[in-house]
């Protein structure tokens, strides 16, 4: 009896390993461009001295920095990293400026193209062959990464520096556009593109892009279009129809208020009303960043069953009450809706927060969103225009402004489809 009882446990084990080898078989695994580069043998680096931009995100599936990876690899002279917003290590909070330093784990000189300056001056750049880009993108317009991809993409076509781009997924995935275009005037760091606010591009698709259409026109969008000799490593096994949590790969926070790789799409629906200081609580501070909009004096019932009665395509919401750890609402009772996308394909994801400042208005006709703020000048830096604030203002109805929202997206992704790598 023994014997067979032990018989069976062995036949259970090993139908629950081959179940469990099976599943992690068919779990796609992406690789990114930085593990296609060592693959190649560090093809276009070898010979060469090399400068990085980077930050924590700039890891293989096993999580070994790219710096690591590029100080250690044959033939391949790393010379110089160079720090975008929060730093190469990740050590600066937001809006901080980041510091020239030393790298403490390789002794590489470090230069800040976060503080004094953006663009990488002539003296940071001398002895760079070839600058290597390798961050996290998470596929919205106002993330400024792709800026100071720019910028350095700018300043290293000005010294005849090749400029190599190794490519990552789109967490928000490659079929995904939303938002209008940034107009004269509002073209910024946290707007540098004629682009739409989500773009469904990768970030190696988003370069070839802007460096073919001449959209990269400095930091305000005023100058010449910049150029430069520009090669993108692309990744293998990621399709468009991906979002993180498919591609097999560990995520590594961009910056402190992306934890999680579900939080980009948060940030596309909450992040342009959370330039409104002292209207809305949308987590940052809490444990939810961007995925929650609060208020101490909200009656959460009436705000989800208000938001419920739009009926919204493939978003739910829930009550919550929290108190943040940090932030002006430090201790305070915050009140509101925590939301998910129930069915993200379908639904209007940035749409979110125009609904949401609508739906105050309508149950607290004094506390409307542009009337309780101190400014907004970042609005509508961060929408590309002040067409939205103004239009939305008057009635703050979001089918006042849905069709200028929404104007631009057919042409970008007949454009777009010029530049798929995938």
């Amino acid at each position: 009896m023994i014997m067979r009882k032990l018989f069976l446990l062995c036949i259970v084990l090993a139908a629950m390993i081959s179940c469990s080898t099976s599943a992690e078989a068919s779990q796609p695994v992406v690789k990114t461009g930085v593990e296609v580069l060592r693959d190649r043998g560090f093809e276009g680096l070898k010979g060469k001295r090399v400068g990085l931009v980077t930050n924590p995100s700039g890891v293989d599936r096993f999580l070994n920095s790219t710096v690591d990876i590029l100080f250690n690899a044959p033939d391949v002279n790393l010379v110089a990293l160079y720090g975008p917003e929060h730093g190469v290590r990740g050590d600066v909070y937001a809006g901080g400026h980041v510091t020239d330093t030393k790298d403490e784990a390789t002794g590489l000189p470090v230069y800040s193209i976060y503080g004094a300056t953006r663009k990488p001056t002539p003296e940071m750049l001398e002895g760079i062959d070839v600058m290597v880009y390798d961050i996290q993108d998470v596929g919205v317009r106002s993330y400024t990464f792709i800026s100071t991809l720019g910028l350095v993409m700018e300043a290293c076509g000005e010294k005849g520096i090749e400029v190599m781009v190794l490519d990552r997924p789109n967490p928000l995935g490659g079929n995904k556009i939303e938002g209008c275009y940034v107009e004269p005037g509002f073209f910024s760091f946290v707007s540098q593109y004629e682009i739409p606010y989500v773009y469904g591009l990768t970030v190696g698709e988003l370069a070839v892009m802007i460096n073919s259409e001449g959209m990269n026109r400095g930091q305000k969008g005023n100058q010449a279009p910049a150029h430069c000799d520009l090669t993108v490593i692309p990744m293998e096994g990621w399709t468009r129809d991906m979002l993180y949590e498919d591609t097999g790969l560990p995520w590594v926070l961009p910056s402190p208020n992306i934890p999680f790789k579900e939080t980009p799409m948060y940030y596309a629906a909450s992040g342009v009303c959370g330039e409104l200081y002292g209207f809305m609580n949308i987590g940052v501070g809490y444990t939810l960043p961007f995925q929650v909009f609060g208020a101490t004096w909200l009656d959460p019932e009436k705000l989800k069953a208000r938001l419920e009665s739009y009926s919204l395509p493939g978003v739910s919401f829930r009550t919550i009450y929290f108190k943040p750890f940090s932030g002006s609402q430090k201790g305070e009772l915050v009140k509101g809706v925590q939301f998910f996308f129930t069915d993200y394909e379908n639904a209007r994801i940035t749409e979110t927060q125009f609904h949401v400042m609508q739906a105050v208005a309508e149950l607290y006709p004094d506390k409307k969103a542009f009337e309780v703020i101190s400014g907004y000048g970042l609005f509508d830096k961060v929408c590309g225009t002040d067409y939205v604030r103004t239009e939305f203002q008057k009635r703050y109805q979001f089918t006042d402004i849905k069709d200028y929202w929404r104007k631009d997206e057919e042409a970008f992704r007949a454009l777009s489809q010029r530049y798929l790598i995938y």
